[in-house]
């Protein structure tokens, strides 16, 4: 059975969806079967991953509403070898649409149950606000990553995401736990960014991924070409920084197991 992650941080700009693709793709390369959840109403995990959210018959907006199955409306990815679950702008209006429905909170975790079997891993790439969608993602997860810049400011979101994943598992899903702190866009130069750093490793231990996602222009690049990096320039910084943390990612799943 998959294990699924929750990719989320409420702050926007930390590489949530950099990450979802990439990770994604470099899953699939190591022989995992994937599928990508799309739970932004941007779609860019969409986008990034070769989809046009355009021209979309349906997307996860009507899973999540019950009107089709998630086996119905999962896509491939023409360059990222996984599965997607495909989302767009009417994404933004299920939460007002979920609001009256029962157990609302559970709409994801219901809808993934009929095809979670047929996955190692299923990635939900969340939006950048701690809202019915994203606790949707975590009533659904075994675990969660959370992308992080090393800056102050994170520091603070990082304690109100911990807090929600907290009131989560004490009364939706008992078995949600943190499976690890990605530390993105890194400069080693920049000295503020590495203090943080540290205090990452001195407050978390081993709940900080060893892989570190530096700075690097073909990451940024990938997205306007519709592909994840490994496609794009698989021997780039940021495509070995990932194929690194799929490594990491299957092992930590190994000793879950």
């Amino acid at each position: 059975m998959a294990r699924v992650l929750a990719i989320t941080n409420q702050k926007g700009g930390v590489g949530k969806t950099t990450t979802s693709v990439n990770l994604g793709a470099s899953l699939a390369t190591a022989g995992k079967r994937v599928l990508l959840l799309d739970l932004d109403p941007q779609g860019n995990a969409t986008m990034g991953s070769g989809i046009d959210k355009r021209s979309l018959p349906a997307t996860v907006y009507q899973v999540l509403l019950g009107t089709k199955s998630a086996g119905a409306v999962r896509v491939k990815s023409p360059k990222g070898a996984y599965d997607v679950l495909p989302a767009n702008r009417e994404l933004a209006g299920a939460e007002i649409e979920m609001v009256d429905l029962s157990h609302r909170e559970m709409r994801l975790k219901t809808a993934l149950a009929e095809i979670r079997d047929e996955y190692d891993f299923i990635l939900i790439d969340c939006p950048p606000a701690l809202n019915l969608l994203t606790v949707n993602a975590l009533c659904a997860s075994d675990a969660v990553m959370i992308p992080m810049q090393c800056e102050y400011y994170a520091l603070e979101g990082l304690s109100d995401l911990v807090n929600t994943i907290k009131k989560v598992r004490s009364k939706l899903n008992p078995h949600l736990e943190i499976d690890g702190l990605l530390r993105t866009m890194f400069d080693p130069r920049n000295t503020l960014g590495q203090q943080v750093s540290d205090q990452l490793q001195q407050h978390f231990g081993d709940k900080v991924y060893r892989t570190v996602i530096p700075r690097n222009i073909r990451l940024a690049e990938a997205p306007s070409h519709g592909t994840p990096v490994l496609a794009y320039d698989r021997q780039s910084k940021g495509a070995l920084a990932y194929l690194a943390l799929a490594g990491e990612v299957v092992s930590r799943q190994s000793k879950v197991e």
